[in-house]
């Protein structure tokens, strides 16, 4: 079970993947057609905290934005293949990080899958818990 994930190819590192992928024309798109200004500079809250509850949000923007490792982004994906195993990915109808169509065509075409809808954003553990923990049960 993979969240809102960027489905590396094996050999592909994590800067290589948003280019190859087209993740700013597929983000421009939907921003368009979201009536959001696609040139606009991306701050936390347009792209990960727009659903949350006010008092959620503003926990989150005191705690901060944390440190990303650069390891993901600078080394390949080491594996050979995707591993055979049982995968699913949700995808978040809300999430202007990773929008909707953009992460239905990428597990179509990265991982031969379907992903599964869910409503929140692209933090949908935050935005919507209960469905998602629903869905995590079922």
């Amino acid at each position: 079970m993979v969240l809102a994930p960027m489905i590396p190819l094996p050999g592909e590192t994590g800067s290589q993947w948003w280019e190859r992928t087209g993740h700013a024309e597929a983000r421009r798109t939907a921003d368009l057609r979201a009536g959001r200004d696609p040139d606009a500079e991306a701050d936390l809250e347009t792209l990960f905290l727009h659903d949350l509850p006010p008092a959620l949000a503003e926990a989150a923007l005191l705690h901060g934005e944390c440190d990303q490792a650069s390891t993901p982004f600078d080394q390949p994906w080491p594996a050979p293949a995707w591993p055979d195993v049982p995968t699913r990915v949700v995808a978040f109808r809300h999430d202007r990080v990773f929008p909707l169509e953009f992460q239905r065509r990428l597990s179509r075409d990265r991982l031969g899958i379907v992903a599964d809808q869910l409503d929140g954003s692209h933090v949908g553990i935050l935005s919507n818990a209960v469905e998602l923990t629903r869905y995590l049960v079922r």
